[in-house]
């Protein structure tokens, strides 16, 4: 979900994404809008590697954690719903726990994009890495506008205006 959501903010920004050759491998995209500098990054590690190319970013372009927001999946937000949140601990995500143990902190922005917890029967990751339903499908189209709107928000106010403005919201396929 969360390089869903970077491609269109990416898109929507009109900048594009590099790989990294270097250890450990990323894909950067940078753009100068809304009158700050933005780094997108997507870590070509395994998901439980992921603070690696965070950390490496973070430490080279002096940037604070809680200047970073973390896009991300979530199984304990629902389906079709979108949090901020300031920080906090991984929850089980693996990503999240690569990414506070690199930083060294659990206390960065994160946008949690919900995807509720798998039918029973279904293992956590199978139901993670599956395919979305065509009415899956268009309510994940409209979650992803609304993350990026989202992102604009964290990044002209701060992750207080983001979460005001859009933890709550429950997007349908109407």
């Amino acid at each position: 979900m969360g390089f869903l959501v970077l491609d269109r903010l990416a898109a929507e920004i009109h900048t594009s994404f590099n790989e990294q050759n270097t250890a450990p491998r990323y894909l950067i995209a940078q753009s100068h809008v809304w009158d700050a500098k933005l780094f997108l990054i997507k870590p070509l590690e395994y998901m439980n590697r992921s603070g690696g190319p965070i950390a490496k970013l973070a430490s080279y372009f002096q940037i604070d954690p809680h200047e970073i927001l973390v896009v991300h999946d979530d199984l304990d937000v629902p389906y079709g719903r979108i949090k901020f949140v300031r920080g906090g601990g991984h929850g089980g995500h693996n990503g999240i726990r690569s990414i506070i143990e690199a930083l060294g902190t659990k206390d960065f922005p994160r946008l949690k994009i919900g995807i509720g917890r798998p039918p029973k029967g279904i293992p956590a990751d199978k139901y993670v890495l599956g395919t979305f339903s065509p009415d899956e499908k268009r309510i994940i189209e409209k979650v992803i506008d609304l993350s990026v709107e989202g992102i604009r928000e964290f990044v002209k106010n701060g992750i207080d205006s983001a979460m005001n403005k859009f933890n709550g919201i429950e997007v349908t396929a109407l």
